[in-house]
C-alpha cells in the first residue's frame, strides 16, 4: 500500500478523490484543513500529498511551504488542486515549492496518471537520497584514510614540528610529511594537487606514498633537485589514457642537515615557505627577519624534461619555518578583497615575536579571518621550530 495524504475542506471532493484512489490500490489518508493536514504529514510521512489551494486558515500554500520544509518531506511529491490557472498562480505554487497542479473540476483519469508520475519521481528521488547517503559514507571511509596517513607533530632534540589540516571538502588534494631520511638529514615536503574530490586525493596519496616509501627509481631523496625532476617524470599529465592526465600539482621540498644547519629545498608552483629569525634584525631586536623560500620553478606534471634548480640557507637556533598549501592565505574578505600571501607574511612578522606561538593559535587566526565559514580551499600548514 503507497500512503497518500489529501488534504480538503470540500467533503464531495474528498469523498470522489479517496474513493478513486482507493480502488487503484493506495492506502489514503484524509485531512479536512490546513492544520490537521500538516500534522497528519509529520506523523505519517506520505510519499506524495493531494492538497486544495484555497482553504479558510492554513491554505495548500502554506501547507506546502511547511512540509517542503521538513526534512522528512523534502522529497514528498506536491500536487495542488485549484481551479487558478493562471501563469503567474502556477509560479507562485511553484516557487512555494509544488511539484504539480491539477485544475478544478477534476479529471479522474489525469488524477490517476498525476499520481501514478508523482510517486515514480518520489522513489527516485529516494532512491538518490539513498545512493547519495551511501557515497557520502564511504567518502567519509576515504577521507579518514587520507587523514590517517598524515603526521600530526613529532618531538626531536633538533626540530619540534606541528601539523594542521583541514580539507575544504570531505576528500583534499593536499597532502605532507616529514621524516629522517638517515641520523642527521630532515626531509619536509607539502604537496597541492590542483581541484577537489576523489581524484586530487587519489593522486596526493600517490606522491605521498612513493615519497615516504622513496620508490622514485634513480634518486637521491637528500637532493630537492633530483626528487622534483624524478616526480615530474612520474607524474606526467600530458600521457595519453593516464589516470593522472590533466592533473598536476605544486611542491615544497626541503631538507635539513642537523650538523651543518643547512637547509636546502626546491618548490614547483608552489607558495613560498616563510622563515622566521627570531634572533632579531639591525633594526630592533625584538622584531623577527623574515625570508621566503622558493625558487621559481614550474609545477609537476605540466611538462617533460623541466629542469629544476633548488636554493639553500643556514637556519639559526630558534627559528621558525612555516610551509603551508594556497589555502592558508586565499581567503576572500567582507570587502571582496583576498587576504593574500602579503598580509599573511605580514601578520607572522608582527605576532611571532618569540619562539612561542601555538600552531593553534595561527589557524584560530585565519578561522576567524573566513567567519568560522568552510575554507574555500583545502588548508595545509606546518611549523618547524629549530632547536
Amino acid at each position: 500500500m503507497t500512503p497518500i495524504l489529501l488534504i480538503d475542506d470540500d467533503p464531495t471532493a474528498r469523498l470522489i478523490i479517496t474513493r478513486t484512489l482507493k480502488q487503484q490500490g493506495y492506502d489514503v489518508a484524509v485531512a479536512t484543513n490546513g492544520q490537521e493536514g500538516i500534522d497528519l504529514a509529520k506523523r505519517l510521512h506520505p510519499k506524495l500529498i493531494i492538497c486544495d489551494w484555497m482553504m479558510p486558515g492554513v491554505d495548500g500554500l502554506e501547507v506546502c511551504r511547511q512540509t517542503k520544509a521538513m526534512k522528512a518531506l523534502s522529497t514528498t511529491f506536491f500536487i495542488l488542486l485549484t481551479a487558478r490557472i493562471t501563469v503567474e498562480d502556477r509560479i507562485t505554487g511553484l516557487d512555494t515549492g509544488a511539484d504539480e497542479f491539477l485544475a478544478k473540476p477534476i479529471d479522474m483519469d489525469e488524477l490517476k496518471a498525476r499520481v501514478r508520475a508523482g510517486l515514480r519521481i518520489h522513489q527516485l528521488s529516494q532512491d538518490l537520497q539513498k545512493q547519495k547517503h551511501m557515497l557520502e559514507a564511504e567518502l567519509s571511509e576515504a577521507a579518514a584514510y587520507v587523514r590517517s596517513l598524515l603526521p600530526v607533530s613529532r618531538d626531536h632534540t633538533a626540530v619540534r614540528i606541528e601539523a594542521c589540516f583541514v580539507p575544504s571538502q570531505q576528500l583534499g588534494g593536499d597532502c605532507y610529511d616529514f621524516q629522517w631520511l638517515d641520523e642527521e638529514s630532515l626531509a619536509i615536503y607539502l604537496v597541492d594537487v590542483s581541484g577537489h574530490g576523489v581524484g586530487a586525493a587519489l593522486l596526493s596519496v600517490s606522491v605521498l606514498n612513493i615519497l615516504r616509501s622513496r620508490s622514485l627509481p634513480r634518486t637521491n631523496f637528500h637532493d630537492p633537485t633530483q626528487v622534483l625532476e624524478a616526480l615530474n617524470q612520474a607524474f606526467q599529465t600530458s600521457s595519453s589514457g593516464s589516470f593522472y592526465e590533466e592533473k598536476y600539482f605544486t611542491i615544497w621540498y626541503g631538507v635539513y642537515k642537523q650538523r651543518t644547519r643547512m637547509l636546502t629545498y626546491a618548490s614547483a608552483g608552489h607558495p613560498p615557505a616563510l622563515l622566521l629569525n627570531h634572533q632579531g634584525s639591525a633594526l630592533s631586536e625584538s622584531v623577527p627577519r623574515l625570508s621566503r623560500l622558493n625558487t621559481p620553478n614550474l609545477p609537476i606534471g605540466m611538462f617533460p624534461d623541466v629542469e629544476y634548480h633548488s636554493d639553500s640557507c643556514t637556519v639559526a637556533p630558534s627559528c621558525q619555518l612555516y610551509i603551508f598549501s594556497d589555502g592558508v592565505y586565499e581567503i576572500p574578505q567582507s570587502d571582496g578583497t583576498v587576504w593574500g600571501l602579503d598580509a599573511f607574511a605580514d601578520w607572522l612578522s608582527q605576532v611571532s615575536t618569540h619562539d612561542d606561538l601555538p600552531l593553534d593559535s595561527v589557524f584560530e587566526h585565519l578561522q576567524n579571518l573566513c567567519n568560522h565559514h568552510p575554507f574555500d580551499d583545502d588548508v595545509s600548514l606546518l611549523q618547524l621550530r629549530f632547536i
